[in-house]
């Protein structure tokens, strides 16, 4: 499965599409704005929340919280003590982790569980100008999940890029 998503997707209190790669409406990302954390809300096609994103207040780092259905699904946090600056860390609410590490402010950037890939992010093969692919790798993922981790990892990278 590929989605293809394009750059401005992070704007708080913006609406913005993700295509499938037919080029069909596949998923909304509602930015809510007014609010005093970065929050979002992932819907599909018919406007049906599949997952909410926060970023959380009170935390030692920066971290982002993905519910489903008012339920902690993960929790998105750079990883401690890595020698790669751009190496995240997902701890579902099973406790699973999953590991991203790669270029996120270039996009280019992988997904794994226990050293097995689950998605590729890159613009490396798109044309379309501020566009990059999600092309999820494992038919048994949950593609809501895939695009709200990278919608935080991102989020994340270039926030502490502007702290800096």
């Amino acid at each position: 499965m590929r989605f293809l998503v394009y750059d401005r997707l992070l704007g708080i209190g913006d609406d913005h599409w993700i295509e499938d790669d037919r080029g069909d409406k596949a998923f909304l990302v509602d930015g809510k704005a007014l609010r005093l954390r970065d929050t979002w809300e992932l819907k599909d096609a018919q406007g049906r929340v599949l997952v909410g994103i926060h970023r959380k207040m009170f935390a030692l780092r920066d971290t982002m919280v993905i519910e489903r259905a008012g339920e902690p699904l993960a929790t998105v946090r750079r990883k401690r003590l890595s020698l790669l600056r751009n190496h995240y860390l997902i701890t579902l609410a099973d406790g699973t982790e999953l590991d991203v590490s790669g270029k996120i402010l270039d996009r280019e950037f992988a997904v794994e569980y226990d050293g097995e890939l689950l998605a590729v992010v890159s613009r490396r093969l798109l044309t379309v100008r501020d566009t990059y692919g999600i092309d999820i790798v494992r038919e048994d993922a949950d593609p809501a999940l895939l695009i709200a981790l990278t919608v935080c990892v991102i989020h994340l990278a270039e926030k502490e890029r502007e702290d800096e």
